[in-house]
Order: structure tokens, then C-alpha cells, then sequence
């Protein structure tokens, strides 16, 4: 394991906090504020906070625009915290720097948590988000040709679930995804759930509690709106990038994605951070990985675009 990585850990162990498990969601929600690991926030030429309607509401965005000339490309991005927890605070660092790295718009997406809103609430915000991006994209300075979807564990889930989503309703065509360590499948059977199952900051037992607060029952596990490793068909996916983490549970069915995105012909980069634990993309400013992988994701995403540009 990764020295700093071990250091977070120890530093949670000794704070003594009780596992997200024995709380309800207010209480979680009150305590998981992870901004003090991310660092402090880089500016950006523009930070505005919006509301956008989707089916039955309104949710809450925040907008980061890069410096220059636009229209920028536009990245729509899913924080993590197992649909229950995280907010636009937990990933404002992250999205500052993807801005700022990536030379794109990035639309961070407040959707609606369960279990006040169970699934699918959260995929159809996420999707209703996405479209409102391609057809508001002059408002924002955004290039409605050149838009990527990405996010963070239960937020790289949705983003992938965005993207079956527009495949298979009309649309909007997306250039890029950007999935980390995403959770992809309702099971808990894989080896690094035997392995990771406690100890390493995202436990067995957590991602249990996350998934009885968001699904209504069990069938809903086996939807692949929930469940995109459950998909039948993923040809004709944008191409990814998949991050994993060797200390997560969640490792093996990222990887797992990966792979049948491979398959079916989808262009995938595939990287494991073998030292990392869950949530590291979220600690940049402890984290010489977390830092590494958020420029890993931005060149990615910079590439992505170009090559759309280009065609």
C-alpha cells in the first residue's frame, strides 16, 4: 500500500469516526466531509451555481468555466458517496482542476439522494442533466459536438449509466467517458470484496448500507441503469476511461467493466493505482496519486475532445 494512503487511513482510524452503517443518512451525510484531503481550490475564470429542471424538480449544478475563448468542450460530472452522501463540495476540488487541466466546461451535477429518492431518481437526473447540457450548451459556452460524462464511485456508475442512456434514447452523442472506480454491479462476490472487504476507508459493509438505502428492491439490482456490468449489449459506447483502486472493493468490477467495454469493440484505457484506496481521486490535496490520476483523467479527456474536433 501506498505510504500516504496508509497515513489517511490511520489518521480515520485514530478520529475514531463510527462506520456509515450504524448512521442514518442525515447523520452521514452531516459527517463525510472529505474537503480538507483535497486540498485547497485552485481559482478558475468562472464558478456558477445554477438550478436546471429535470422529471418532477429541480436540481442544483455548478458550472466551471476555464479561461479563454469558448466554446469549450464540457465534461458533466457525478460526484461519489453510494447515492446516499457527497455533494458539490466534495468534488469542487477535482472538477477546479479537470477545468483548469482539461481546458473544458465542467457542469458538476447535484442529483436528488436516496433513500429520500431511490432508484431510478439519480440516473434520471443524470441523464435529464446531460441533455439539458447539449441543449442549453451556448448558455454555458459549451460546445454541444464535444461533451463527456465522468464521475467518482456511485457518480462513475451513473455516468456510465448515462451513456447507455443516450445510446439507447435518441441521444445526446457523448465523446468520452470518464469512470472512476465506478461501482458497476449489485454483488458483493468478487475477490477484491473478499480482500478489501474491511479496513480500506470503503467497506463491504458500507457499500451494503449504500445499496439497500438506493435500489426499492432487489430486481432493481439486476436493471442495468443500476447495474451496467448487467447490460446486455455495450457496443456502441463512447470510448472510456476506467480508474481503479487496488485497496477497493469496488476494483474488480470496474475492471470487470473495462473489460466488456473491450469487447464490444468500445476504445478503453484502463488504469489501476495498485497502492490507492477508494476515494482517492477525491484527496489530491494528500495524495500524490489522487493528484496523478486527476491529470491522468484530464489528458484524457483533452485527447478525446481534439479527436472529435478533428473528425
Amino acid at each position: 500500500m501506498d505510504p500516504q494512503a496508509w497515513f489517511i487511513l490511520k489518521q480515520l482510524e485514530s478520529a475514531g469516526a463510527p462506520p456509515l452503517e450504524l448512521l442514518t443518512p442525515d447523520q452521514a451525510r452531516l459527517g463525510a466531509d472529505f474537503r480538507l484531503l483535497a486540498g485547497p481550490p485552485e481559482d478558475v475564470a468562472k464558478v456558477e451555481n445554477r438550478t436546471i429542471p429535470v422529471p418532477g424538480g429541480e436540481i442544483p449544478v455548478r458550472i466551471y468555466t476555464p479561461a479563454g475563448e469558448g466554446p469549450f468542450p464540457a465534461l458533466v460530472y457525478y460526484h461519489g458517496g453510494g447515492w446516499v452522501i457527497g455533494n458539490l463540495d466534495t468534488v469542487d476540488v477535482p472538477c477546479r482542476m479537470l477545468a483548469n487541466r482539461a481546458g473544458c466546461v465542467v457542469v458538476s451535477v447535484d442529483y436528488r439522494l436516496a433513500p429520500e429518492h431511490k432508484f431510478p431518481t439519480a440516473a434520471e437526473d443524470s441523464y435529464a442533466a446531460v441533455k439539458w447540457v447539449a441543449e442549453h450548451a451556448a448558455s454555458i459556452q459549451a460546445d454541444p459536438e464535444r461533451i463527456a460524462v465522468g464521475g467518482d464511485s456511485a457518480g462513475g456508475n451513473l455516468a456510465a449509466v448515462v451513456a447507455l442512456m443516450a445510446r439507447e434514447q435518441g441521444g445526446p452523442s457523448l465523446a468520452y467517458q470518464m469512470l472512476i472506480y465506478p461501482v458497476t454491479n449489485h454483488s458483493y462476490e468478487t475477490e477484491s470484496y473478499r480482500e478489501n472487504a474491511n479496513g480500506y476507508f470503503l467497506t463491504k459493509n458500507t457499500m451494503v448500507w449504500f445499496w439497500n438505502h438506493y435500489l426499492r428492491d432487489d430486481q432493481d439490482g439486476k436493471n442495468p441503469y443500476a447495474s451496467p456490468l448487467l447490460a446486455e449489449d455495450l457496443s456502441g459506447l463512447p470510448p472510456a476511461l476506467v480508474i481503479t483502486a487496488g485497496f477497493d472493493p469496488l476494483r474488480d468490477e470496474g475492471e470487470a467493466y473495462a473489460e466488456r467495454l473491450k469487447a464490444a469493440g468500445v476504445p478503453v484505457e484502463a488504469t489501476r493505482y495498485d497502492g490507492m484506496i477508494h476515494g482517492f481521486f477525491w484527496m489530491p490535496g494528500v495524495l500524490v496519486q489522487g493528484n496523478a490520476a486527476i491529470n491522468q483523467a484530464a489528458n484524457a479527456l483533452k485527447h478525446a475532445f481534439q479527436v472529435v474536433k478533428t473528425i
